[in-house]
Parts: structure tokens; C-alpha cells; sequence
């Protein structure tokens, strides 16, 4: 994923907490996933308006961690996402 591109969470798409199973879940018609710690909050970081450097710096600076490294761990996942259709991306 570029630095750039503005990733989001299409129409039909959305953060879900499963109380019965006590996680967090991305919801797409007909399709769920599970998510991890890590990948709740890439996810809640998407605001639409917000491109992949500026989100990636803003996890950085909340977490006290090197951009590069979430960059590169959090462009694998949102691109798997993308794949699925559970992400779009605006250039």
C-alpha cells in the first residue's frame, strides 16, 4: 500500500463488537472476521480522509513504535483486507 492511498471501509462494511464472544469483528454481508488487538486498531484509524502515511504515523506516536515496522505489517494486512473486499482504497 502506498503512502498516499486513502484506505476505507466500504459501503456494508463495519467494526462490530461481539459481546458474546467478548472480540472485535469487521462485518461485510454475509462475511465476518475476526480480529486481533492489531488489527482493531489499524481498522479504527480509518477515517476515509486520512492517507496510509498519516494513519501509519498516528499508530506510530499512540504506540510508541517505529513507523516502518507498522507501515510494513499494516500494508499486508489492509492489502489482504482489499483483497477480500472488505477495504477500498482511494489514490
Amino acid at each position: 500500500m502506498d503512502g498516499d492511498e486513502v484506505p476505507y471501509l466500504p459501503r456494508g462494511v463495519r467494526l462490530h463488537h461481539d459481546k458474546v464472544r467478548e472480540s472485535w469483528v469487521l462485518l461485510a454481508p454475509e462475511r465476518a472476521i475476526m480480529l486481533d488487538q492489531i488489527g482493531h486498531a489499524v481498522l479504527t484509524e480509518l477515517d476515509g480522509t486520512r492517507s496510509f502515511a498519516e494513519i501509519t504515523a498516528a499508530l506510530a506516536e499512540k504506540y510508541d513504535a517505529p513507523q516502518e515496522e507498522i507501515a510494513k505489517d499494516s500494508a499486508g494486512f489492509l492489502r489482504a483486507l482489499r483483497d477480500r473486499r472488505f477495504l477500498e482504497v482511494r489514490e
